[in-house]
Order: C-alpha cells, then structure tokens, then sequence
C-alpha cells in the first residue's frame, strides 16, 4: 500500500522545526512543580509492539498520582511516515521531552489546530484525561474505563491535557519508537527531567505470535521500521521486523549495563512480561518502588482482577488490556505457533534470547511441553539486573 508523497524537502523542514523548537523549549524556565513541591518525575515505559506494554501502561495510568500518555510519538511517525525509524529518533525524543514537561504545544506540528482530548493517540486510555481536571468521567483516584470514558470526555479542549499533567507528581509515557539508548542520553542528563526508564521484554516468540494476530494494524510502522519510504508492509515472511526489534532490545540492554554512562546509573530497569505474568504483584511492587510509586489496595485488587481472568484474550481485544489469565497469555505461542517458524525466531532472535534469559526449543517435543521452562532465572549470562533499592542520583 501506497502513501501520498511527502518530499524529503518537507521532512527535513519539519525535522529543522521540531530542533529549533527544543531549543527554544530549553531556554525556557524549568517546568513548574506539582502540588505539595516534590520534584515530578519521569518514567519512560521503553518497548517493542506486542510485548505487554498496554498493560504496563495501564499499571501506571490507573495509579492516582500518575498522568500517562500512550505512545504519543504515533503522531510523529503518522505524519513522517516516509522517515525510517533512524530519522524520525530526534523528532520522537523532542516530542517526548515537551511532554515529560507538560508542553502540550509540541503537538502543533502534528494535530489539527482546533482540537480536543480526542484528538491524543489512544487518549481514553488515560485514567488522567477521564478525570479533573481534564474531565469529570470519573473520580480521580478511580480506577477508569475506556468505554465509559469516550463518550463523556472526547469533546473536552485538548488544553486541559496540559492542566492536568501539569497536578501530577509522575508523568508515564509509553514508547516502541526507539531503537536504541544512546539517543535517550540527553534526556537522561537533562536537568529539567528526573527521568526512570522501565525496559519491557518478551519472548521474542511470543511476540512473533501476537504479531501475526494484529498484522493490519503495524503495516504502516513495519514500513518505518524497515524504511521503505513510506511503503506500508503487512506480509513480512523474512521476520524482518522481528529481527529488528530483537536487535534493538539487545542494543539497549547492553547501552544499560556493559560500562553505562554515569548518568544511567539507578535509571534504568529491565522487566520480562513473563516475570510479571507469574508473579504480578511482586513484580509491581518492586516496579513502582522503581519509580517513587506505592501500590494502593484499590490498585491490587485491580491488578488481580486483570492478571486471573478466564482465558487469553480475544484478537479483538489485541490492543486493549482486558481481564485475561496472564500466564495464559504468555504462554499461548507454545501451542499456537509451527515449530518450523519458531526455529526460524530463534535463528534470528539469538543474542536477544541469550542475553533476556529465555531457553530456545529444539523439538516440537519441546515446545509443547509446558513442564519445560523456558524462562531463566535472572542473572545468569551475566546479566545485571537494576534493583529497586538503587540509588537515584541527580546531577
């Protein structure tokens, strides 16, 4: 499938604004505290399509400290779509920062001028735009619904999004448009941002399978992923998409723990999806310690309710986070997948298996007996694990 032309005159005109327009943000004054003084902090939920990142996001937007956008550099590459996943890192990465700052007018150059809350990429989602002060849907400390929340708030001024991020002490966005570590840097060494990063995996496998559910929907980012200038790419029989993704996540985790820069240091945590599939409020605890949260009663039968459901979900439900058996669901590739194709993952998937923990098959035998783990225990290959004790320096 085709895309209108968009000129690489235009892109690079539009990439040269998003850069001036950083530096006029950076000369600004600092963004303002919220309320009762704290520092805000920053927490970037780091991922790959079809890793369980929907249902991070939701661990963090349902806390009532927390405002959280999904994945608002959609937008950047929506409109860029003739870009590579390369070019587009430096719009991605300014958009993310105006938004760290709850400087909404970032997204001037990628939404109409009049527009609502409606108008954000997967808005509804956010517990913090159902809620005052962006709107009244639901109380702030409850937990939200998508379905209730569209019609009531979808016609709310999109200027109450900065309002209201701007009364929260954490800001959460969640992002599968970054490819590597090193373009985060200024980010993670900027004085105006107490930024988290929380990197989330998933069996390469796993995530192969769930891809082939949802193909239609990441045509447009396979082709941004692959740089076909603006060629959108459902049918992918290389696993070229997959390759990359497992490459990134192996560029990243190694950026994190083989010598990291100094500034890294306490910032960065790693998370299997399956680690918080068998055991979820564990993991949770140790992931809102991470980043300054503590989990709430309200939170934790919350939790339970979504992690101990019936089954793994419908396709229709691909994209939404439902209750569903979460051991279940990171299971489902075992059976639902042709051994040929997952010896196929697991060629090109090898560093990122070996260095993530998780044990390759060599029969069907193999992948089908659920007895066998296939997930390591941490630490082994050498892998350095962040600790929820770690310090956070400031610099």
């Amino acid at each position: 499938m085709w895309l209108p032309r968009v000129s690489s005159t235009a892109v690079t005109a539009l990439l040269l604004a998003q850069t001036l327009l950083l530096l006029f943000l950076v000369s600004r004054p600092g963004p303002s505290s919220p309320a009762g003084g704290e520092e805000r902090v920053h927490v970037l939920v780091l991922s790959s399509w079809r890793s369980g990142s929907s249902f991070v996001g939701q661990l963090f937007s349902q806390h009532p400290d927390v405002f959280y956008l999904m994945e608002p550099a959609w937008h950047v590459w929506t409109t860029l779509s003739q870009g590579s996943a390369a070019t587009l890192h430096m719009a991605v990465r300014d958009l993310v920062r105006s938004v760290f700052l709850c400087d909404m007018d970032v997204f001037d150059a990628y939404l109409p001028w009049r527009r609502n809350l409606s108008d954000l990429f997967q808005w509804a989602v956010s517990r913090a735009l159902c809620s005052p002060p962006a709107c009244s849907a639901f109380a702030r400390g409850a937990i939200s619904s998508e379905a209730v929340c569209k019609p009531l708030c979808t016609r709310q001024p999109f200027s109450l999004a900065q309002e209201a991020c701007r009364s929260y002490s954490h800001v959460v966005l969640k992002e599968v448009r970054f490819f590597n570590l090193q373009v985060l840097y200024p980010l993670l060494s900027d004085p105006a941002l107490n930024l988290r990063i929380v990197h989330l995996v998933r069996d390469p496998r796993a995530v192969l399978r769930s891809r082939e559910q949802t193909a239609k929907a990441l045509a447009r980012d396979n082709g941004i992923v692959l740089g076909t200038n603006g060629t959108w790419v459902e049918a992918d029989p290389g696993l070229r998409v997959v390759r990359e993704v497992c490459r990134s996540h192996v560029r990243i985790a190694e950026a994190a723990t083989l010598k990291p820069p100094p500034f890294l240091r306490g910032r960065y945590r790693l998370v299997r999806f399956e680690d918080l599939a068998r055991e979820p409020l564990a993991e949770i605890r140790a992931l809102y310690a991470f980043t300054g949260l503590s989990l709430t009663p309200q939170l934790e039968a919350w939790i339970h309710n979504i992690t101990h459901g019936s089954g793994p979900g419908a396709r229709r439900e691909a994209f939404k986070t439902s209750s569903r058996n979460a051991l279940n669901v990171s299971q489902a590739w075992r059976h639902a997948l042709p051994f040929a194709k997952i010896r196929r993952v697991q060629e090109l998937c090898t560093g990122a298996l070996q260095l993530l923990g998780y044990r390759p098959v060599y029969s069907e035998d193999e992948q089908r007996n659920l007895a066998l783990d296939l997930v390591l225990p941490r630490g082994l290959n050498g892998f350095i694990w962040a600790s929820s004790t770690s310090s956070h320096p400031r610099h």
